[in-house]
Protein backbone atom coordinates (compact mmCIF):
# COMPACT_ATOMS: atom_id res chain seq x y z
CA UNK A 1 0.00 0.00 0.00
CA UNK A 2 1.21 3.73 -0.38
CA UNK A 3 2.51 5.60 2.61
CA UNK A 4 0.00 7.81 3.67
CA UNK A 5 2.21 10.71 4.66
CA UNK A 6 1.14 14.10 5.62
CA UNK A 7 3.87 16.70 5.70
CA UNK A 8 4.53 19.30 7.98
CA UNK A 9 5.80 22.55 6.89
CA UNK A 10 9.14 23.79 8.74
CA UNK A 11 7.85 25.90 11.14
CA UNK A 12 4.69 24.29 12.05
CA UNK A 13 7.23 21.32 12.60
CA UNK A 14 9.13 22.90 15.24
CA UNK A 15 5.88 24.45 16.73
CA UNK A 16 4.65 21.02 17.13
CA UNK A 17 7.52 19.62 18.69
CA UNK A 18 7.98 22.50 21.11
CA UNK A 19 4.61 22.45 22.50
CA UNK A 20 4.48 18.66 22.95
CA UNK A 21 7.89 18.84 24.83
CA UNK A 22 6.61 21.86 27.31
CA UNK A 23 3.29 19.68 27.48
CA UNK A 24 5.64 16.62 28.38
CA UNK A 25 7.82 18.52 31.04
CA UNK A 26 5.03 19.23 33.12
CA UNK A 27 4.18 15.99 33.33
CA UNK A 28 4.98 14.18 37.01
CA UNK A 29 4.34 11.04 38.69
CA UNK A 30 2.21 11.12 41.61
CA UNK A 31 1.05 8.83 44.34
CA UNK A 32 -1.47 10.81 45.96
CA UNK A 33 -5.17 10.40 43.80
CA UNK A 34 -8.57 11.63 43.61
CA UNK A 35 -11.29 9.24 43.76
CA UNK A 36 -12.21 11.03 40.88
CA UNK A 37 -14.02 9.35 38.21
CA UNK A 38 -12.16 9.39 34.67
CA UNK A 39 -13.48 8.68 31.27
CA UNK A 40 -13.07 5.28 30.73
CA UNK A 41 -13.67 6.39 26.34
CA UNK A 42 -10.56 8.43 27.37
CA UNK A 43 -8.61 5.48 29.13
CA UNK A 44 -9.56 3.20 26.67
CA UNK A 45 -8.77 5.97 23.38
CA UNK A 46 -5.26 6.74 24.84
CA UNK A 47 -4.60 2.32 24.55
CA UNK A 48 -5.74 2.50 21.65
CA UNK A 49 -2.74 5.31 20.83
CA UNK A 50 -0.44 3.03 22.50
CA UNK A 51 -1.40 0.02 20.36
CA UNK A 52 -0.02 2.02 17.36
CA UNK A 53 3.46 1.80 18.38
CA UNK A 54 6.05 -0.32 16.69
CA UNK A 55 6.83 -3.23 17.05
CA UNK A 56 9.54 -6.02 16.52
CA UNK A 57 7.70 -8.25 13.34
CA UNK A 58 5.12 -6.18 13.69
CA UNK A 59 3.66 -9.03 16.09
CA UNK A 60 2.13 -6.15 18.62
CA UNK A 61 3.10 -8.20 21.67
CA UNK A 62 1.08 -6.29 24.62
CA UNK A 63 -2.31 -6.80 26.09
CA UNK A 64 -3.69 -4.26 28.68
CA UNK A 65 -6.20 -4.51 31.32
CA UNK A 66 -8.14 -1.94 32.77
CA UNK A 67 -9.07 -2.15 36.02
CA UNK A 68 -11.54 -0.42 38.18
CA UNK A 69 -13.22 -2.70 40.34
CA UNK A 70 -13.03 -1.96 43.80
CA UNK A 71 -12.46 -5.50 45.07
CA UNK A 72 -9.84 -6.11 42.49
CA UNK A 73 -7.83 -3.09 43.22
CA UNK A 74 -7.95 -4.48 46.82
CA UNK A 75 -6.39 -7.37 46.02
CA UNK A 76 -3.87 -6.06 43.85
CA UNK A 77 -2.97 -3.53 46.18
CA UNK A 78 -2.49 -6.17 48.96
CA UNK A 79 -0.39 -8.63 46.43
CA UNK A 80 2.03 -5.55 45.48
CA UNK A 81 2.37 -4.44 49.30
CA UNK A 82 3.32 -8.10 49.99
CA UNK A 83 6.44 -7.84 47.39
CA UNK A 84 7.32 -4.60 48.08
CA UNK A 85 7.22 -4.84 52.14
CA UNK A 86 10.09 -8.01 51.35
CA UNK A 87 11.67 -5.73 48.68
CA UNK A 88 12.39 -3.01 51.25
CA UNK A 89 13.29 -5.42 54.13
CA UNK A 90 15.32 -7.55 52.52
CA UNK A 91 16.14 -7.06 48.44
CA UNK A 92 17.29 -3.97 47.95
CA UNK A 93 20.84 -3.23 48.11
CA UNK A 94 21.63 -0.04 50.67
CA UNK A 95 22.56 1.99 47.59
CA UNK A 96 19.21 1.26 45.89
CA UNK A 97 17.01 2.51 49.02
CA UNK A 98 19.46 5.33 48.91
CA UNK A 99 18.65 6.16 45.87
CA UNK A 100 14.79 5.78 46.63
CA UNK A 101 14.74 8.06 49.35
CA UNK A 102 15.03 11.51 48.29
CA UNK A 103 11.40 10.15 46.17
CA UNK A 104 9.87 9.05 49.91
CA UNK A 105 8.56 5.91 48.35
CA UNK A 106 7.72 2.59 50.90
CA UNK A 107 6.40 -0.54 51.02
CA UNK A 108 3.01 0.79 51.43
CA UNK A 109 0.76 1.49 48.03
CA UNK A 110 -2.54 3.00 48.89
CA UNK A 111 -2.86 4.70 45.35
CA UNK A 112 -3.48 1.19 43.97
CA UNK A 113 -6.95 1.46 45.47
CA UNK A 114 -7.34 5.10 45.19
CA UNK A 115 -6.78 5.88 41.80
CA UNK A 116 -10.04 5.53 39.95
CA UNK A 117 -8.32 3.33 37.32
CA UNK A 118 -5.62 0.92 36.83
CA UNK A 119 -3.62 -0.09 34.02
CA UNK A 120 -2.11 -3.70 34.14
CA UNK A 121 0.37 -3.86 31.03
CA UNK A 122 1.45 -7.44 29.90
CA UNK A 123 3.98 -8.70 27.21
CA UNK A 124 2.86 -11.11 25.29
CA UNK A 125 5.01 -14.45 24.53
CA UNK A 126 4.63 -17.82 22.63
CA UNK A 127 1.98 -20.44 23.27
CA UNK A 128 -0.22 -22.35 20.53
CA UNK A 129 -2.10 -19.33 19.89
CA UNK A 130 0.46 -16.92 19.54
CA UNK A 131 3.79 -16.83 17.77
CA UNK A 132 7.53 -15.79 19.42
CA UNK A 133 7.81 -12.11 19.68
CA UNK A 134 10.61 -10.45 19.13
CA UNK A 135 12.23 -7.58 20.93
CA UNK A 136 8.86 -7.83 23.25
CA UNK A 137 10.03 -5.94 26.01
CA UNK A 138 11.38 -2.81 23.74
CA UNK A 139 8.18 -3.12 22.07
CA UNK A 140 6.14 -2.96 25.07
CA UNK A 141 8.54 -0.01 26.69
CA UNK A 142 7.60 1.84 23.25
CA UNK A 143 4.09 1.33 23.36
CA UNK A 144 4.14 2.26 27.35
CA UNK A 145 5.84 5.54 26.80
CA UNK A 146 3.15 6.58 23.92
CA UNK A 147 0.26 5.32 26.77
CA UNK A 148 1.62 7.73 29.41
CA UNK A 149 2.20 10.53 26.55
CA UNK A 150 -1.58 10.23 25.93
CA UNK A 151 -3.21 10.34 29.00
CA UNK A 152 -1.00 13.09 30.30
CA UNK A 153 -2.13 14.69 26.80
CA UNK A 154 -5.92 14.23 28.36
CA UNK A 155 -4.92 16.16 31.67
CA UNK A 156 -4.92 12.36 33.18
CA UNK A 157 -1.76 12.00 35.95
CA UNK A 158 -0.17 8.32 36.26
CA UNK A 159 1.97 6.54 37.92
CA UNK A 160 4.09 3.33 36.91
CA UNK A 161 4.49 1.00 39.06
CA UNK A 162 6.80 -2.01 38.67
CA UNK A 163 6.86 -4.56 42.50
CA UNK A 164 9.02 -7.16 41.25
CA UNK A 165 8.32 -9.64 40.73
CA UNK A 166 4.81 -9.07 39.18
CA UNK A 167 3.97 -12.75 39.07
CA UNK A 168 1.19 -12.01 41.27
CA UNK A 169 -0.63 -9.64 38.79
CA UNK A 170 -1.58 -12.07 36.23
CA UNK A 171 -2.86 -14.62 38.76
CA UNK A 172 -5.48 -12.27 40.14
CA UNK A 173 -6.60 -10.73 36.68
CA UNK A 174 -6.51 -14.42 35.51
CA UNK A 175 -4.04 -13.69 32.57
CA UNK A 176 -2.55 -16.39 30.64
CA UNK A 177 0.69 -17.92 31.57
CA UNK A 178 2.57 -16.89 28.14
CA UNK A 179 1.01 -12.93 29.47
CA UNK A 180 4.39 -11.51 31.65
CA UNK A 181 3.41 -8.22 33.53
CA UNK A 182 5.40 -5.42 32.91
CA UNK A 183 4.01 -2.39 34.60
CA UNK A 184 1.16 -1.02 36.41
CA UNK A 185 -0.60 2.16 35.87
CA UNK A 186 -2.72 3.92 38.47
CA UNK A 187 -3.97 7.21 36.58
CA UNK A 188 -6.80 9.51 37.61
CA UNK A 189 -6.82 13.21 38.84
CA UNK A 190 -4.08 14.26 41.83
CA UNK A 191 -5.76 14.55 45.31
CA UNK A 192 -6.25 18.20 46.31
CA UNK A 193 -2.84 19.21 47.86
CA UNK A 194 -0.71 16.66 45.79
CA UNK A 195 2.97 17.13 46.56
CA UNK A 196 5.59 15.89 44.27
CA UNK A 197 9.32 15.03 45.17
CA UNK A 198 11.64 18.16 43.93
CA UNK A 199 13.88 16.80 40.76
CA UNK A 200 15.32 18.23 37.80
CA UNK A 201 15.65 16.63 34.89
CA UNK A 202 19.51 16.65 33.69
CA UNK A 203 20.92 18.91 30.91
CA UNK A 204 20.98 18.60 27.30
CA UNK A 205 25.10 18.23 27.70
CA UNK A 206 24.21 14.61 29.47
CA UNK A 207 21.63 13.42 27.23
CA UNK A 208 22.04 14.70 24.17
CA UNK A 209 24.87 14.04 21.49
CA UNK A 210 25.09 15.49 18.18
CA UNK A 211 27.70 14.14 15.51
Amino acid sequence: MALPWREVPAGESLRRVRAFRDTMARRRTIRDFSVTPVSMEVVTTAIRAAATAPSGANLQPWHFVVVTDPAVKRRIREAAEEEERAFYARRASREWLEALEPLGTDWRKPFLETAPVLIAVFEVHKSEQTPRPYYAKESVGIAVGILLAALHQAGLATLTHTPSPMRFLGEVLGRPAHERAFVLIPVGYPAAGARVPDITRKPDSEVLTVM
